[in-house]
């Protein structure tokens, strides 16, 4: 495991710093045909990947009192390492990753963000990292929810803008009796509200919750099976930077084929996952 560093610059410094960086990128950058090549080989001659993540989201992004740890941070460092280089960090928000990435102050989200249709056809996906498959977490003595079916009539929690509230609002549409859908800022205030009676249940990805529950299960428990469509959860880019994104990929594939990738899945998923060696085409 590499050494976690400090997050010895603020939030607004590391953005400056880094929006500097794109500026000077999208000069080289300024015919588009030519833009994915500079940026790739901009990294390469700083030495340095920027990326971007909310590390609210674990087991794959935590902030332990400023330190960075998860799977995505050693995952990370282990294909920046098979590129060459080293990688930089950003705590944003989640629903400021994605249009960050777009407006070039960092060079890739590595925010495990689900593969879709919608996304697949604005971002440049890496290949999947992890199961992203959607599931709902209940409180550990409640047994009145014992299927996904069971959260009829009742109040269930996720994170804005994330694939797996979009299904879960679309498999309670279905259901007997509507169901109540709030949304929150990250997870872990869905967890709170739910731990405090104020939820019924809170969707997330399978992994997510597991590690959630893992962590308390005298409070949580993970209702079985998943409800959602199976998907996967990747790093993204930018359309025009394919070079990267390719040599992303190459080091992922790497660092997976020399069995790095099972070790750090059953340190932070407590399981290890099959995965596919391309980005699939999405099933939502």
């Amino acid at each position: 495991m590499a050494e976690e560093n400090k997050l010895g610059l603020t939030r607004r410094a590391a953005l400056v710093s880094v929006a500097g960086l794109a500026a000077s990128a999208g000069v080289m950058g300024a015919i588009p045909a030519a833009f994915a090549e500079d940026t790739l080989a901009a990294t390469k001659k700083r030495g340095v990947l920027s990326t971007a993540t909310e590390m609210q989201f674990p087991p794959f992004d935590i902030s332990d009192n400023g330190v960075y740890k998860g799977f995505d941070r050693e995952l990370i460092d282990a294909v920046a390492k098979e590129m060459g280089v080293k990688a930089s960090y950003l705590d944003l928000p989640w629903t400021s990753v994605l249009p960050g990435l777009e407006a070039k102050k960092f060079d890739l989200c590595i925010a495990p963000v689900t593969i879709t249709k919608e996304r697949l056809a604005r971002y440049a996906f890496s290949v999947p990292i992890a199961d992203a498959t959607a599931s709902l977490m209940k409180r550990a003595n409640d047994k009145s929810i014992m299927k996904p079916q069971d959260i009829a009539g009742k109040t269930v929690g996720g994170q804005k803008g994330t694939a797996q509230l979009a299904q879960l609002k679309a498999f309670a549409a279905k259901l007997s009796k509507p169901v109540t859908v709030k949304e929150y800022v990250d997870n872990n205030q869905s967890y709170a509200d739910l731990a405090a009676g104020r939820l019924d249940a809170s969707v997330n990805s399978l992994p997510n919750l597991a590690y959630a529950a893992a962590q308390r299960a005298d409070t949580f428990a993970v209702v079985s099976p998943p409800f959602g469509e199976p998907t996967y959860f990747s790093w993204v880019g930018r359309k025009e930077d394919a070079a990267l994104l390719d040599a992303v990929n190459a080091a992922i594939l790497k660092v997976e084929a020399s069995g790095e990738m099972a070790k750090l899945q059953k340190k932070w998923f407590g399981q290890t996952m099959n995965l596919p060696k391309t980005v699939p085409t999405p099933s939502i």
